[in-house]
């Protein structure tokens, strides 16, 4: 009588803090993203004005109900009509997807092989390449863009060691060009990219590959139909977690590109500083997060259906 006792008592107690622990990241994402969020929403339906804050109508809740009809009255989804009408927005979208997926591409082409590489070494050199991976997050994401400014201007590093070895008879214009936005952005986002993969091959199990070799498989083989399938997840991870930032990226744009075709991060910049209009502004962020939003839930119906299905 007393265990049971005992186990009745424990049980709602654990129950409770199981409960409080699933419901903090839950409290933590309405803070600081549906909050956040429902803001930026509301000034996207909102139309630009000459004030502090410059857009109306503004929400009153003194006024009572009267002031929450007057809020609602005024809201507008002219925004959005205009930025799917002007095709200054719509060419920063396609300009942001395009640079998202070639930098991607080039991000997989160059981790994928990184990161199977570290995983061929022993164990003890795979923490210290991991460590070199990982070294470079140590120093402000600005300060690495301002020192590939100094390697690509005009008389810098990398035209100085071209014009050495004679490869070129004059320096070449790399900054405000599409050369220096693919190197930065690849540059900085490399570890993304590599670190999901390392991950997904460090637990492959190695018997796989000595069945796929004892039933005839060549090495290229045994990667293709083993190794490769098996790092998939990985390979999901880093596209996601490059092309997503990627497509609002500012900072390398904005200081390594040229400023013909702008991304959608640059477009957001000048519409909220430079314009002032900011219901636009959140209108072009508000959009940019549904289209982003797609993969994301895409991403998370393919892990939820592999997990309920299993190995």
């Amino acid at each position: 009588m007393s265990a049971s006792s005992t186990d009745s008592s424990v049980t709602p107690a654990r129950s409770l803090g199981q409960r409080l622990v699933i419901l903090v990241p839950y409290l933590w994402l309405a803070a600081f993203f549906l909050l956040p969020f429902g803001i930026v929403l509301k000034i996207s339906l909102s139309e630009t004005a000459l004030a502090q804050p410059p857009y109306v109508p503004l929400l009153d809740l003194s006024a009572g109900w009267d002031g929450i009809k007057a809020f609602l009255g005024g809201l507008s989804l002219d925004r959005y009509g205009l930025i799917f009408s002007d095709s200054l927005y719509l060419s920063s979208y396609l300009r942001s997807l395009e640079v998202a997926t070639l930098s991607t591409l080039m991000l997989l082409a160059i981790g994928y092989p990184i990161a199977y590489a570290v995983t061929r070494m022993p164990a003890r050199t795979q923490g210290v390449l991991v460590l070199l991976i990982v070294l470079p997050f140590w120093t402000s994401f600005l300060i690495r863009v301002y020192a590939w400014i100094n390697i690509l201007q005009h008389d810098g590093l990398l035209n100085q060691a071209l014009l050495a070895l004679g490869l070129v008879s004059e320096p070449i214009a790399f900054l405000a060009t599409d050369k220096a936005l693919y190197i930065g952005l690849v540059y900085s986002y490399l570890p993304f990219m590599v670190l999901p993969i390392y991950a997904t091959l460090v637990k492959l199990d190695d018997t796989l590959l000595e069945a796929a070799a004892d039933l005839g498989c060549r090495r290229w083989q045994a990667f293709w139909w083993v190794t490769l399938p098996l790092s998939l997840p990985g390979v999901a991870a880093g596209v996601l977690l490059c092309f997503i930032p990627i497509v609002g990226e500012f900072v390398a744009p904005d200081l390594l590109g040229g400023s013909v075709d702008p991304m959608v991060g640059q477009t957001l910049w000048t519409e909220f500083f430079a314009n002032k209009d900011w219901p636009v502004a959140s209108a072009i962020a508000v959009t940019l997060l549904l289209l982003l939003g797609g993969p994301i839930l895409i991403y998370q119906h393919l892990q939820a259906r592999n997990l309920r299905v299993g190995p």
